[in-house]
């Protein structure tokens, strides 16, 4: 997080920092924290919590509410999964203080604070003893300093100061309030600057199972200003604990020391009666008062009898109106309470307190030592004398005790009796008595599919609230919304204007070019480019299912079965004879007789022509001198042989290739650098290994070559099997034996340091039928056994593990199609196989047109990425798809953390839409990756990149690059090892070296582990899994035990030092260690470096990642920056000039020779230039090539480019550059393109990134900077993967996902990653960190609720919509790591029904009316839909927009001020800096959203309270139905509190003991127990009445399933939420300018186009539909129909702006059509006929009912909103589009 200088000069520099920061808004758990520990400040917790305005502190005390608010308040932490530790500090005591209050009540906040750590310490052990809580002096001692080294957290979670509340304060709290601002935010400052992120406490969401939050990053200061700033804050935040000090110094607890004679008698009251610590603290602390004289005897005895008393009543009978007296007594009692709170605190903080307590094991509960209202009802009573008698028998004997205790301890004695009788007065009304004023009807509905599951639900409906059906209309879908063009009422298709540019087929064909284009980019398995597959598409044809008779030509093909499972029949001559021969070729067709006949004709001459050209290769690859390179030149001549080549060759060039790599050895031996070579010797042995594993016939002399090496070298192991076949050809070449020298370790040793990554990687892999050039391991061929058994699986399994496609051996259509919001290629419902997004497809199947034509025909889903199911925004709809799906389904992913809990869910799912499902785990990569921490040297001259050398796999011995053990990142034992920490062979044996030699006698290492011992003598992956596996177990074992040596294995697995560089021989380029000094954080300097190092170790291709967009950007022009001053310097140079010299020389002489006499030709065959063809072709061959035929000095030169030049014709990249101009594309990042870098984020041009995407898979491009995009379903296989930077983003999910990318199956034998500009801390973080644990959403919303009715009514209750729902709401368990609470989840359906007819958009038959559409259609912006629906319903659009007309500007102004409020809102952080402030002013920009007019505030808040009503009787009819007892238990810690009332059958009290019920007291005054609200929030007076939806969610009793998330309502802003909304939408539309919404709206630049996007395409939709409902949706403008953001409409206008013209008539076919019935009508898609006929005869029979408007005036009224809305969008867009132009 980059911060300005203006903190450090500022007057108030800390205030001026925060300010300056940019916050990040994101979900804590599943996009940042996943499963990682991370600190919460205590003070900044009870700060928070203190903060709720319903807790009673001021008259009533109520201390055990705020405890309750604590305790859920964690509760709701822990079960979303947050993994975290509680500090408190001494030094932040006063934090906990809330704003404003007043300093007489300030010691019962610190009281609060003591009792409230004390019980969380005590109580959390037994009920979460992961959550550990500590205490500390201060945030710089040594304690807390320990603490951070044994447990390392990621972040701390604190306040940032931010008031709350808008309730007045004295001028002496205002100028506190700012102090303690200062304190707070200079916390975050300390731990920001040491690199800890800090997540805002008070800014925290709970959504369904999400966490949201701010999170303020760290950051580093520059050396230069660093003393500066922290001299400043430092001296600041001493200023302000000072003045803080002075404020409170007599608020402090009274300097109290518990004497040991007070602890003798503390002592022998406890052995006389079972007392509390409650009970006993109250005693003694009212005894010390007394002592002091700080209390009179009566208000002490009433203190200790109201203590007595809580712990006899239950939670229900405390719930009491405040009783007041006159002032002058209201202030002893405040008096009375301010002295206690200061003693009690103080007494506790005693050790010898605490020593007593556990001495004599008394009950821990000061949490319920106070309850303020129950104290003043007690003085009351004193005071009119009604106690006598009648307190609880319970209680009699421990009240006797208490007196004992005081008088021994003060002398004076208590008593029942009141001093006087002062005024009193009390807080309740009538209606708080009131028990029968609940109306819990609902409005009448019935629907048959819904009745069957809502038939448990037991509530009223009341027919006089019916709304009168006929003046609702009728809604119906008529038109596919994201596809306008294709309306489902076939009677009104629109004629569509044709021609040359303007063509339906044009766009379609372009998109299908580029998608073609795209496509044979495509890697396969092997690492090769995807062969295309050509399928002609032919009409259907029926097949009579008759035995065939054999043709007159043919003879019957006995060994040609298709079915796979017939019975094997036994060879037949020809089945076993040779293919090709003639011996073969009985029982074959005459076709494939004379194939046959061919083929064997050809055999041996195919033979010779094969190694007549591989003679020819090796007279090349012997001219050339450096073994290295000709082995590298042999091995690509190998892989690019076809299929028939490489089998005759493979043997002959394996023997070369190993030659060459003899030779290559020979040299380390004679310099005697033999460990510097070993790397070559793997080679050898991967070689060897290879041809043992050849299928083709390897000679006798091969083999014999092969075993003397393997001798000489001492590597026979590897040799194995090598077996010959009978075949004598003689090798094309003479086999040379230099002097080597063997290994100087033994092979098992060898094997796993140096052979890993060549090690045999098979696993129970066999040939399958199924797919096609592909070996699959078992597991994979148990996926093929699940989808042939029409069963749906879930696979987890990792990126380098090998996806396969299935081959069916059905023909059929292989049809394809692409549907996006964005981007369509083809029919999406007249295709095979459809490539979607989550959004168009959920639409799909919920689209009534398709509900008995397309739906039903699925036969399977594919979702890949399945993880994503845990996303914030999108997850929930992943989550309906899975619940909706109508066909077996697919599930893949490499990254979930908890996968048979969400198997479990999904297994559920999937029996409930009757499909079995089997969960297929695969834990192991193909390819291992290995780690290494990259040290940027402190000097750098850059002066081209040289030459790359080596072959060996990884970047060991490169400058800066240190190897990076997995293991050696477990430093926090308390993290244990994730599962899915892998080692490779070389890691093992490090591991097994560092157990041996810190054993002890008690910590043996078991012989059974050593290598020798536990692996064969050809060492194999699958022999590896396994002893992994034992080091691993071994390794657990010293882990969990504190005596083992485990810390001694980790310092010994620790990185080494740097490479020292500067001995490093000097570089005839590039240099390390002369020229500019580097800065070690900046990304943009040390880049360029680590590049260099990669390019000399040939581990390019790499990809960067960077999960800052505008930091990818950066990096890259940097690159760019430096490669063209570096060649601009050597242009300068005497080479360039030379070279160019020579190049125009060349050119003269070529131009001479263009001008030479023509030759006259003898056959008369001349041509204009005079010499026959072959003449000049054979005169220019014997010219020779020239190097400066293909030099382009314009173009970057090869020393300062990492383009692959050889990948790509210069034809073809000036192609993409083309395109990419047209695209309006920078010419930075075009000239990047054509230096070999790229750069891929989700804000780039589409095009710029197919571009990107294609040129690095053909490897013109090494270089891709990126963000986390790339790592997710995009094929971009890769060497090398750079972690570029720390950011919030760089979580444990997003570090595997990005990982995997590199040493992918069939590109790498290993892949590198790299860890550039993060600390080892944070490295060791990621490589421990475990995966977070999937949770979802309540999937039921009130939205989908409606599209599901519309799918049902539409479809007019067809099958598959009956199916849809009723599998729906048949599974037991909806909520994704929710309980099994289907009661609940149908209770909460029942009243979104409710909701839904309340508001008029469901009729009483489920029926949808009215504006349906608008709500359906902006089902991604829930809940903003039902607010936009509460205006428009409310006719608040139709009285603003009738002068859209005569005054559009003022329309517009207060339209977009209005949607600001409702759609794409962002919290605005408050500015306390003046600086700031006055920046803000200054701007363009007027940050703070102002308030919605009035009339639009009034309905919405008409609205939110019409709906709390509807879910506050859902809360009270669920808990009368379903919930048994009361709260007598705390939601966190279980702790019990009080006493439970024992109830009859007939809810009348019961007696127990022959006494009252528990002891009743019937002095006080209950008010009647709540039943929506939880007892715990009644103690403070509150009962079912509720003021907000975020009131009723935050306070409902235990037992019942509310998320204020799912409840259709927005909060408004400053009534209902703290926080006030970011004007940056009413801004943009105001100036139209980006840089204001970055410096003063605080947006990121980099999100500026998604969030302006976002909104355009709102205000598409809501156009869109309107215009449906209005009938308008066959005539208007297309491009007003089109619901996409503008945007992403742009590139698809430009798209269809350079797309060719169309030839207006069919295309010629190039092949003979098949011929068809002229009478019959041709359809465009395969189902297009049906679906049509469905659709017309569904319309005859509505006959139309519900389109159009029949109320002109109505008419009129919706018109006018419609060009508003619509006028509003194309302004919007016009100045969205402007800034991108």
């Amino acid at each position: 997080m980059a911060t300005t200088e203006d903190p450090v000069r500022s007057t108030d520099p800390i205030l001026s920092w925060y300010d300056s920061t940019r916050p990040m808004w994101i979900d804590l758990v599943g996009d940042y924290a996943g499963k990682e520990l991370f600190l919460v400040e205590g003070d900044s917790l009870l700060r928070e919590c203190f903060e709720d305005a319903r807790i009673d502190f001021d008259d009533g005390f109520q201390l055990l509410h705020a405890v309750y608010v604590v305790e859920r308040f964690l509760e709701n932490l822990v079960k979303r999964h947050c993994h975290f530790h509680i500090a408190f500090f001494d030094e932040h005591r006063e934090l906990c203080v809330p704003y404003g209050i007043a300093r007489s009540h300030r010691a019962r906040y610190i009281l609060a604070r003591e009792v409230i750590k004390r019980h969380l310490i005590h109580r959390l052990p037994a009920s979460h003893p992961n959550v550990a809580v500590n205490s500390f002096p201060s945030l710089g001692s040594n304690l807390f300093q320990e603490y951070l080294q044994i447990c390392p957290v990621q972040f701390v979670m604190t306040h940032d100061g931010a008031n709350s509340t808008h309730k007045q304060a004295l001028e002496v709290a205002e100028v506190m309030d700012k102090t303690v601002k200062r304190l707070l935010r200079g916390i975050i400052w300390r731990f920001n600057t040491h690199k800890l992120n800090v997540a805002l406490l008070n800014r925290i969401e709970f959504r369904d199972a999400k966490v949201f939050t701010m999170i303020v990053e760290s950051f580093t200061v520059p050396s230069m200003s660093k003393l500066a700033m922290t001299t400043n804050f430092v001296h600041e935040m001493s200023s302000a604990k000072q003045l803080l000090l002075e404020n409170t110094t007599e608020l402090k607890g009274t300097e109290f020391t518990v004497r040991e004679s007070d602890i003798e008698v503390l002592e022998d009251i406890i052995t006389s009666e079972d007392l509390s610590e409650s009970s006993l603290l109250a005693g003694y602390a009212v005894s010390q008062l007394l002592k002091l004289k700080n209390c009179d005897t009566s208000m002490g005895s009433a203190f200790v009898l109201h203590n007595l008393i809580l712990s006899h009543v239950s939670l229900s009978e405390r719930r009491l109106s405040t009783i007041t007296f006159d002032d002058e007594f209201e202030e002893q009692v405040v008096e009375f309470l301010e002295n206690f709170a200061k003693i009690s605190e103080g007494i506790v903080q005693e050790s010898k307190w605490d020593n007593l307590l556990e001495k004599n094991l008394v009950e821990r509960n000061t949490i319920d030592i106070v309850d303020g209202r129950v104290f003043r009802v007690v003085i009351q009573a004193m005071c009119d004398d009604t106690l006598k008698d009648i307190i609880p028998e319970a209680a009699k004997s421990k009240w006797s005790v208490i007196c004992r205790l005081v008088l021994r301890l003060s002398g004076q004695g208590l008593s029942l009796q009141g001093s006087h009788k002062p005024e009193s007065s009390s807080t309740a009304v009538n209606g708080d008595f009131d028990t029968n004023k609940d109306n819990l009807a609902v409005l009448p509905f019935s629907s048959p599919v819904f009745d069957k599951h809502l038939q448990q639900i037991h509530i009223t409906a009341d027919p006089n609230l019916h709304t009168p059906f006929g003046t609702m209309k009728l809604y119906r879908e008529t038109s596919h919304w994201h596809n306008h063009k294709k309306p489902l009422n076939p009677r009104f298709v629109p004629a569509q204007h044709v021609s040359k540019w303007k063509n339906p087929l044009r766009l379609n064909q372009f998109y299908m070019s580029e998608m073609t284009a795209y496509a044979a980019s495509l890697t396969g398995a092997k690492g090769k480019i995807l062969e295309p597959e050509t399928i002609t598409v032919g009409p259907k044809q029926l097949v009579k299912q008759v035995a065939e008779k054999p043709s007159k030509l043919e003879k019957p093909e006995k060994g040609l079965k298709a079915k796979k499972d017939a019975a094997p029949e036994p060879k037949s001559q020809a089945a076993s004879a040779k293919k090709g021969t003639k011996k073969a070729t009985s029982g074959l067709s005459m076709k494939q007789q004379i194939v046959a006949a061919n083929v064997e004709k050809r055999g041996g001459e195919g033979s010779d022509k094969a190694f007549t050209a591989w003679a020819a290769v090796m007279k090349d690859l012997n001219a050339v001198h450096d073994d290295q390179d000709r082995y590298i030149r042999a091995k690509d001549y190998l892989n690019g042989l076809d299929a028939s080549r490489a089998q005759i060759l493979e043997g002959e060039v394996y023997a070369y290739m190993l030659q060459s790599l003899l030779n290559w050895w020979a040299t380390y031996c004679k310099s005697k650098k033999e460990t510097e070579g070993y790397y070559v010797v793997a080679l050898i042995w991967s070689t060897v290994q290879s041809i043992g594993n050849s299928k083709t016939l390897i000679t006798k002399e091969i083999v014999q070559y092969v075993t003397k090496i393997c001798n000489l070298l001492g590597i026979t192991d590897v040799l194995g099997s090598l077996a010959s076949a009978d075949v004598n050809r003689k090798p094309s070449f003479t086999f040379k034996f230099p002097t080597v020298s063997k290994i100087s370790m033994t092979q098992s040793e060898f094997q796993l340091d140096y052979c890993g990554p060549y090690m045999d990687r098979m696993l129970e892999a066999k040939p399958d039928p199924r797919v096609s050039g592909f070996v699959p391991d078992g597991w994979q061929r148990d996926v093929l056994d699940q989808l042939d058994a029409n069963n749906s699986v879930f696979v987890v399994a990792p990126t380098s593990a090998g996806r396969f496609s299935k081959k069916y051996p059905r023909y059929g259509k292989g049809v394809w199609a692409i549907h996006t919001r964005d981007y369509r290629v083809n029919n999406p419902t007249g295709c095979q196989i459809l490539v979607t997004v989550p959004h168009i497809l959920q639409i799909m199947l919920l689209s009534p047109s398709n509900a008995k034509s397309w739906a039903p025909r699925v036969k399977r889903i594919i979702f890949d990425e399945i993880h994503s199911i845990g996303q914030a925004e999108d997850g929930v709809v992943w989550e309906q798809l899975l619940l909706l799906a109508p066909c077996p389904i697919i599930a893949l992913s490499a990254t979930v953390g908890n996968p048979k809990q969400f198997n479990d869910w999904l297994k559920e799912t999937q029996e409930s839409s009757g499909f079995k499902l089997k969960l297929i785990q695969h834990l192991t990569r193909y390819s291992d990756l290995r780690k290494y921490m990259y040290e940027p040297p402190k000097a750098f001259h850059f002066a081209g990149l040289g030459e790359s050398y080596g072959v060996g796999l990884g970047l060991d011995g490169l400058t800066g690059f240190q190897a990076f053990h997995p293991i050696a990142s477990l430093v926090d034992k308390s993290r244990g090892m994730p599962d899915d920490l892998a080692l490779e062979p070389r890691d093992c044996l490090s591991l097994w070296k560092a157990m041996c030699r810190v054993q002890t006698e008690d910590y043996k290492v078991p012989e059974t582990l050593d290598p020798a011992k536990a692996l064969p003598p050809c060492i194999r992956k699958e022999d590896i899994f396994r002893w992994e596996k034992e080091l691993k177990n071994v390794l657990l074992k010293w882990m969990a035990d504190r005596q083992s040596p485990f810390d001694r294995v980790i310092t010994e697995l620790a990185p080494p030092e740097p490479v020292d560089v500067e001995n490093e021989a000097p570089s005839t380029t590039s240099s390390v260690t002369e020229g500019a000094t580097l800065d070690p954080l900046d990304l943009k300097s040390t880049t360029l470096p680590l590049l260099l190092q990669l390019h000399k170790r040939r581990a390019l291709p790499a990809i960067l990642f960077n999960y800052d967009r505008q930091g990818c950007e950066d990096v890259a022009y940097a690159l760019l920056s430096q490669l063209v001053e570096a060649e601009t310097r050597w242009k300068e140079g005497p080479q360039w000039k030379k070279l160019i010299g020579d190049y125009e020389k060349y050119q003269e002489q070529k131009e001479k020779k263009s001008r030479k006499p023509v030759k006259p030709s003898k056959k008369g065959n001349d041509d204009e230039e005079g010499g026959s063809k072959t003449d000049r072709m054979r005169e220019e061959s014997s010219d020779g090539a020239s190097k400066y035929d293909l030099f382009d000095p314009e173009a970057p030169q090869a020393e300062f480019t990492f383009s692959n030049q050889q990948q790509l014709q210069k034809t073809e990249l000036d192609k993409y550059v083309g395109q990419l101009r047209r695209k309006y594309i920078k010419e930075e990042l075009i000239d990047l393109l054509k230096r070999g870098v790229g750069v891929h984020h989700a804000g780039m041009n589409r095009k710029y990134r197919q571009c990107v995407e294609m040129l690095f898979r053909k490897g013109f491009l090494r270089v891709v900077i990126a963000t986390g995009t790339l790592s997710l379903g995009i094929n971009m296989p890769c060497a090398t993967v750079v972690f570029s930077g720390d950011s919030v983003f760089l979580t444990a999910l997003n570090f595997r996902q990005a990982a995997g990318r590199s040493g992918r199956r069939g590109f790498d034998l290993l892949g590198n990653v790299v860890f550039q500009g993060i600390s080892k801390e944070r490295a060791c973080r990621l490589l421990s960190s475990r995966l977070p644990e999937l949770t979802g959403h309540f999937p039921i919303t009130t939205t989908l609720v409606l599209r599901l009715f519309t799918l049902l009514n539409d479809s007019k209750g067809s099958p598959y919509a009956v199916k849809a729902i009723s599998s729906l709401l048949s599974h037991p368990r909806l909520y994704l790591g929710g309980k099994s609470f289907k009661e609940q989840v149908l209770h909460h359906l029942r009243f979104s029904i409710e909701y839904l007819r309340r508001n008029q958009l469901l009729g009483p038959g489920g029926e949808p009316v009215n504006f349906t559409s608008c709500v359906s259609h902006l089902y991604f912006t829930e809940n903003s839909s039902f607010a936009f629906h509460a205006l428009l319903r409310g006719g608040y659009f139709h009285t603003l927009c009738v002068d859209i007309d005569t005054e559009p500007a003022m329309v517009l102004q207060k339209l977009i001020l209005v949607l600001s409020h409702l759609f794409g809102r962002r919290v605005c952080r408050e500015v306390d800096d003046p600086v700031e402030a006055e920046k803000i002013k200054r701007s363009s920009s007027i940050v703070y959203l102002p308030p919605m007019p009035e009339e639009a505030a009034a309905l919405l808040k008409a609205h939110n309270k019409d709906t709390l009503n509807v879910f506050t009787t859902y809360v009270k009819t669920f808990a009368a139905q379903h919930i048994r007892g009361e709260e007598a238990t705390l939601p966190f810690t279980r702790t019990p509190v009080g006493v439970v009332s024992v109830t009859a059958e007939n809810g009348k009290p019961v007696k127990c003991n022959g006494s009252e019920p528990n002891g009743r007291t019937n002095f006080l005054p209950s008010l009647p127990a709540p039943h929506a609200r939880s007892a715990f929030v009644a103690l403070s007076g509150l009962g079912d009445e509720f003021t907000t939806i975020e009131d009723l969610c935050s306070s409902t009793r235990e037992g019942v399933f509310l998320e204020a998330a799912v409840i259709p309502h927005l909060e408004l802003h400053p009534d209902e939420t703290r926080s006030p909304l970011n004007a940056y939408l009413f801004d943009f539309f105001k100036h139209g300018a980006v840089k204001p919404l970055e410096e003063a709206n605080g947006i990121r630049k980099s999100d500026v186009w998604f969030a302006l996007n976002d909104f355009s395409m709102v205000l598409a939709t809501i156009s869109t539909s309107l215009a449906l409902y209005l009938g308008l949706g066959n005539d208007t403008d297309p491009e007003m129909l089109d619901v996409m953001g503008s945007g992403d409409a742009h590139e698809n206008d430009v798209d269809e702006g350079i797309a060719p013209p169309t030839n207006t008539m069919a295309p010629t076919p190039t092949t003979q059509a098949p011929t068809t019935n002229k009478k019959e009508k041709v359809v465009d898609d395969w189902n297009a006929g049906e679906d049509a006929v469905v659709a017309e005869e569904e319309f005859k029979k509505s006959e139309g009912n519900g389109m159009g408007v029949s109320d002109d005036e109505e008419y009129e009224k919706l018109m006018n909103v419609y060009k508003a809305f619509r006028k509003l969008k194309t302004e919007f867009d016009e100045k969205f589009r402007a800034i991108w132009a």
